[in-house]
């Protein structure tokens, strides 16, 4: 059997960019079970993604506890906190030992995004539903709705705009006639909260160091593999599955019995404004290509005429 190293791990199984969720809080622990379980086990990516889900199912059960008036209900919320965070761990190692040992499959990844979007919503449901039984408050229930849309909207957007990034970067490389950026083209990245623009080249990063307080934040983000768009999916999911329920602790320490409902409204508005932000730089992208084109129709007739 292969002896896969840590360093092997990060090399073909980090992502160039990620969420700072992930680089910060599940790569240094993910990375390294990826070590072990490749080297002393024979778990596959498929295995890996239904361990994520039988604790999703678990973390889910803890949220809808103190509904049922158990003692300690602070203590399910945590736990409950706990096993979610440990489920996206749990999912993303069965990429990263696909992508190490090469045994991913197509009707994996379609598995894998299932299961994700079925934790997220049954976990989200469990707690807002669990408090408004444990609490009377209806302003849970009046929540749920809100958090479903924009995950949903985070959803359809991304892959719009991804949709749309795709088209623009193959007319373009179409249009030049090289063989080899019609096939970077063809290929390219499918998440747009990655996507690569001029200003995160290596000589723009490098200059930020010297430029401004949001370039200089900018070049820190990526040096460390943080990708800009600080609140994505991933960090959404967390804040409404993680920070919110953690947060019945403060119980402990103020009148309050948790920030449940202030994290997940918080949570919608910093999603909402990334994703503008992300619309907003579609559409200066948008006014580039088509300046492109006009400069192509102009051009096009008069070296058929030099011709």
């Amino acid at each position: 059997m292969s002896r896969f190293t840590f360093a092997q791990v990060k090399e073909e199984t980090y992502k160039p960019r990620d969420a700072w969720w992930t680089v910060f809080l599940v790569d240094p622990l993910a990375g390294r079970l990826v070590v072990w379980t490749a080297n002393r086990t024979d778990i596959t990516p498929n295995q890996l993604t239904l361990g994520a889900g039988v604790l999703g199912l678990a973390s889910a059960v803890c949220f809808a506890l103190p509904g049922w008036q158990v003692p300690a209900a602070w203590a399910w919320l945590v736990l409950g906190g706990l096993l979610f965070h440990l489920s996206f761990v749990l999912d993303c190692m069965d990429g990263k030992i696909a992508r190490l040992k090469g045994n991913g499959s197509v009707f994996g990844a379609w598995v894998d995004f299932v299961f994700d979007r079925i934790r997220f919503f049954g976990c989200l449901m469990a707690l807002l539903i669990g408090q408004w039984a444990a609490t009377g408050n209806v302003a849970y229930l009046l929540v749920a709705p809100a958090v479903v849309f924009f995950d949903l909207l985070r959803y359809l957007n991304g892959a719009q705009v991804a949709k749309t990034r795709k088209s623009m970067r193959q007319m373009l490389a179409a249009a030049s006639g090289d063989e080899a950026q019609i096939r970077a083209a063809a290929g390219g990245d499918d998440d747009p909260e990655n996507e690569e623009t001029d200003s995160d080249s290596p000589a723009r990063s490098a200059a930020g160091e010297h430029g401004s307080l949001y370039a200089r934040v900018r070049a820190f983000l990526l040096r460390h593999r943080v990708r800009p768009h600080l609140f994505s999916g991933i960090e959404f999911e967390m804040f409404v599955c993680v920070v919110a329920p953690v947060t019945v602790l403060v119980s402990f320490f103020t009148p309050l019995n948790s920030l449940i409902i202030p994290v997940a409204v918080l949570s919608c508005l910093a999603l909402a404004f990334f994703e503008v932000v992300l619309v907003v730089r579609l559409w200066q992208e948008s006014r580039r290509f088509e300046a492109r084109r006009r400069e192509w129709s102009s051009t096009a007739p008069r070296a058929a005429g030099e011709s």
